[in-house]
């Protein structure tokens, strides 16, 4: 295991919380943990490298945006129309993930999408334009039914 710095573990405790939205989130990090800019995306870099830590993503707390409709969509897509078909659906502003996954027996679909709507029907109207537009009529659609947690692992607290 990576023996961590007490000043690696200063920016662990900060990035954990969430990067700042601002222009410069690296710089605002920097500040609060008393390095340069450089030094601190040089150390995530490292991070990243090491498997310290995994990725950096972002998370739409979609009913604080206005969207009352959520689902995940699983396409089943041909391999060769794999690259085509994931750009396409991608390129839909309604769209936040998506990303292929293998496909399994018993759950044949590869392509798997997050679609969000405003109003009641939008997801429905957004599933069947990419339904007719990439002629892909094999989709399953996963509702969820109950939310238990949706929160970031802390450590170093």
């Amino acid at each position: 295991m990576e023996q961590l710095t007490e000043k690696d573990r200063d920016i662990i405790r900060e990035i954990q919380h969430g990067i700042p939205l601002c222009s410069r989130p690296f710089l605002e990090i920097a500040v609060k943990t008393g390095i340069s800019e450089d030094e601190l995306i040089d150390r995530l870099r490292t991070f990243k490298e090491k498997g310290i830590i995994r990725r950096f993503g972002a998370r739409i707390k979609h009913n604080k945006a206005g969207y009352k409709e959520n689902i995940m969509v699983l396409w089943h897509v041909s391999e060769e129309k794999l690259e085509e078909t994931g750009s396409v659906m991608a390129g839909y502003s309604e769209i936040s993930h998506c990303y292929v996954r293998p496909s399994l027996p018993d759950l044949p679909y590869n392509l798997y999408t997050m679609i969000h709507g405003r109003e009641e029907g939008d997801t429905d109207k957004i599933i069947k334009k990419i339904s007719e537009i990439t002629d892909i009529r094999d989709y399953k659609l996963l509702v969820t039914e109950k939310e238990y947690k949706k929160t970031s692992p802390l450590y170093f607290i």
